[in-house]
């Protein structure tokens, strides 16, 4: 359970019931998801869902360190909600998620499903709720939005890796206490939520400052958020 800890999962992690069971909950959820995103994407938001992907399937591949030996990357869950909404958010981290799947191998086909129920579903998810909830002081200046977007982000983590404890306890090895895996997991998640938080804020907040009205969350701010920053 140590070693590179950057929430994807890999092949034989879980067994094969366990992977179809959260195969079919990642489809379940997508198509959903992708419904959604019909409602919300226009002219103006689906170049930026399309950005967005490419910023987080770029800043996945590069990790930083949280521990010696241990190390994370971006989820993006939360800053993809933030940006382009929910529903287009979960859309553009599955297919970060399936791109680096099939290209580049890194978190395995049979745990293709149990990654997109913990990236895409359970963290974009964790982290529009949580934004949402803190909403009223994103809207009052750029700073209180940089530290909902930080907040969002820290829960999308810490929540997402919840996800892999629920799947580890129902079809991981019972030779690895579930109380260790719990703490080594969620530990270790805590710190990556830091730096997913840092990264978040400051894209957020660079997006922000330069056209506001194109943030997902600020939709509907009685004033741009640029002239209350003043």
């Amino acid at each position: 359970m140590t070693g590179s800890l950057a929430m994807h999962m890999s092949d034989g992690l879980i067994n094969a019931p366990a992977s179809a069971l959260f195969g079919a909950v990642a489809v379940a959820g997508v198509a959903i998801a992708a419904a959604g995103a019909r409602r919300d994407l226009d002219d103006r938001m689906a170049p930026m869902a399309g950005l967005v992907a490419a910023f987080v399937f770029a800043t996945q591949m590069l990790n930083f360190p949280v521990l010696p030996g241990v190390s994370g990357h971006l989820l993006g869950g939360a800053l993809a909600a933030i940006l382009v909404g929910p529903w287009a958010g979960a859309l553009c981290i599955t297919i970060v998620l399936v791109l680096q799947s099939l290209v580049f191998a890194d978190g395995g086909l049979t745990a293709l499903g149990a990654n997109v129920t913990n990236m895409a579903l359970i963290g974009t998810a964790a982290g529009y709720l949580v934004a949402v909830a803190l909403r009223p002081l994103a809207r009052r200046d750029r700073l209180g939005l940089v530290a909902v977007a930080f907040v969002a982000a820290f829960c999308n983590t810490v929540l997402a890796s919840l996800g892999f404890v629920l799947e580890f306890w129902l079809g991981g090895d019972p030779a690895f206490s579930l109380t260790a895996v719990i703490g080594t997991i969620v530990g270790v998640h805590c710190l990556i939520g830091i730096g997913e938080g840092i990264i978040t804020a400051l894209t957020v907040g660079a997006v922000a400052g330069v056209r506001p009205d194109l943030v997902y969350l600020l939709r509907g701010a009685e004033r741009p958020l640029e002239v209350r920053a003043q």
